[in-house]
């Protein structure tokens, strides 16, 4: 039996803070978690704080008035650190889109822990465009077949009128034909061990 995974991730993740981050903290998988007891067998990306997230949650904090007053979506929301930044930086409303279950777990848990409100959805690629200003992308184009349908699905966005911002660290599925840089920060890539060297990851906007 699957255990409910609300109660997995309070008994075997914990709220850490994020690097870099002085007031962001998210439950964050450590070598004890078991995550593969919840996640099965997808990855369960939700569990840690990716690079083009990162990107963007700092670029909120550091531009406050770019998500300030302003109906932001953060789509394929993982942890929800993005929307989770972007509330605290003053948004008016946020929605966190994450298609896995254990990933919406996570965010209603990492929004309570760190005093914001996020409404949480599913796959909002299959109903159409929310009533938003702005949709924030991080880490979304990470194979072939995803990046396809993310692509569109921002071009749609875009074409409806909300501003369009994507945070990577420069994976070769990025459309970067069709981006504008709007900067750069210092980040390191999952995976990479604590002497790996930094690299830049990305906040884009579509253009």
């Amino acid at each position: 039996m699957t255990p409910d995974a609300s109660e997995f991730i309070r008994a075997n993740l914990a709220p850490e803070p994020v690097p870099g981050f002085a007031d962001i903290r998210l439950f964050s998988a450590h070598p004890g978690s078991g995550l593969t007891r919840i996640a099965g067998d997808r990855t369960p990306y939700w569990a840690y704080a990716w690079p083009g997230g990162i990107a963007l949650a700092g670029h909120f904090g550091a531009h406050p008035d770019c998500v300030a007053g302003k109906r932001v979506l953060d789509l394929g929301a993982g942890s929800g650190l993005v929307g989770i930044a972007a509330a605290k930086a003053g948004a008016r409303t946020v929605i966190c889109s994450e298609i896995d279950p254990g990933g919406r777990a996570a965010i209603a848990l990492n929004s309570e822990v760190n005093g914001v409100i996020v409404e949480i959805a599913d796959d909002v690629t299959e109903a159409g465009v929310p009533d938003v200003d702005l949709v924030a992308a991080g880490d979304t184009f990470y194979n072939p077949a995803v990046a396809k349908r993310v692509l569109a699905y921002l071009r749609m966005c875009a074409a409806q009128g909300a501003e369009v911002l994507i945070g990577d660290i420069g994976r070769k599925d990025l459309p970067i034909a069709e981006l504008e840089p709007v900067a750069a920060y210092s980040t390191r890539e999952f995976g990479d061990g604590p002497n790996a060297p930094r690299r830049q990851s990305f906040v884009y906007r579509l253009a």
